[in-house]
């Protein structure tokens, strides 16, 4: 199990480079008033697809390290930081997350105009992307940090 931890804590740069590239092109295409292209559609497929497997390895994760189990004792959870963090913060915004990111590729392929189009980018993946950093149990938080590299 510590081999799928250290790619959950590995695949979050993936995640967040695939993210944050998305967000620099719809950025550039909404308000540069450029054309939706390839490149476009190319980055955020990928954030999508790094977002699947990074939702899977945490649902493995999640079932597999027992925190599935704690939602039995939801009042004991609430008191440790730690536990609702992991129990129930990082799990739910992480799917609202996925969703927005699902929504928002679904709504992209629809827009009919190219500012239409990188407009939704910038709200759907902007918003995803609030979550995940959010979510994240950076090295800095109090209680919850985890190291920037888990390498074992």
């Amino acid at each position: 199990m510590q081999l799928v931890l250290v790619l959950h804590n590995l695949l979050r740069w993936a995640v967040l480079l695939f993210g944050s590239w998305t967000l620099v092109n719809s950025l550039i295409g909404y308000f540069g008033k450029r054309n939706y292209t390839a490149n476009d559609n190319r980055s955020n497929l990928f954030f999508m697809i790094s977002c699947d497997i990074q939702l899977l390895i945490g649902l493995i994760l999640y079932v597999n390290n027992g925190w599935f189990d704690r939602l039995k004792h939801m009042g004991e959870n609430m008191k440790d930081p730690y536990t609702r963090f992991f129990t129930i913060e990082h799990l739910t915004l992480m799917l609202l997350a996925w969703i927005l990111v699902h929504i928002g590729r679904a709504t992209v392929k629809r827009a009919n105009t190219d500012g239409a189009k990188h407009k939704k980018m910038l709200i759907f993946f902007g918003l995803a992307m609030v979550l995940i950093v959010a979510s994240i149990p950076w090295p800095f938080r109090e209680a919850i940090g985890r190291p920037w590299f888990r390498i074992n």
